[in-house]
């Protein structure tokens, strides 16, 4: 008897076991596709760039896909990065330039630990993304304390 009362509470377990599981799993998935919802083409407010965002293994990264003035006016050949503090940088192509770095979705509409290089003056911020709506993103670019950063609108442009 008692052996049989061992068995039952052993399937039991182990049922309640898979469930755990399962319901992990899911949450889990569900979390990742919320995150997801970042991907696509974003231009923000000043419209001099269109950047890319994509899930690269767990974070979420940024890249320039388009300029509004791909040529720089006094060589007429493509904008390089030419304020990087950087020297082996300022050569590198602005189109094509990862920006936005190591985001990870925290839930809440919100990605985090991530960074935002801006190219205008060679400065690199740590930054926060809150999606405002399916189109609309806070992108918030600050120096230790975020209270003390600056926010930029960007919006969802749609791709053909």
């Amino acid at each position: 008897m008692l052996q049989l009362i061992k068995q039952k509470n052993m399937k039991a377990m182990a049922k309640l076991f898979t469930l755990v599981c399962i319901l992990t799993l899911t949450m889990s998935l569900t979390k990742e596709e919320d995150g997801d919802r970042l991907n696509g083409v974003w231009e923000p407010s000043n419209g001099k760039v269109r950047v890319k965002i994509e899930k690269i293994g767990t974070k979420y990264y940024g890249k320039i896909v388009w300029l509004k003035e791909p040529l720089d006016p006094t060589t007429q050949k493509p904008k390089v990065d030419k304020n990087n503090p950087d020297a082996s940088m300022q050569n590198v192509p602005l189109k094509g330039y990862r920006l936005l770095k190591d985001f990870i979705y925290s839930g809440k509409d919100e990605w985090t630990e991530g960074t935002i290089y801006d190219p205008e003056n060679g400065s690199l911020y740590s930054c926060v993304i809150k999606m405002k709506d399916n189109n609309t993103l806070d992108i918030r670019g600050y120096i230790g304390v975020k209270a003390l950063g600056r926010t930029d609108v960007w919006k969802r442009l749609k791709v053909k």
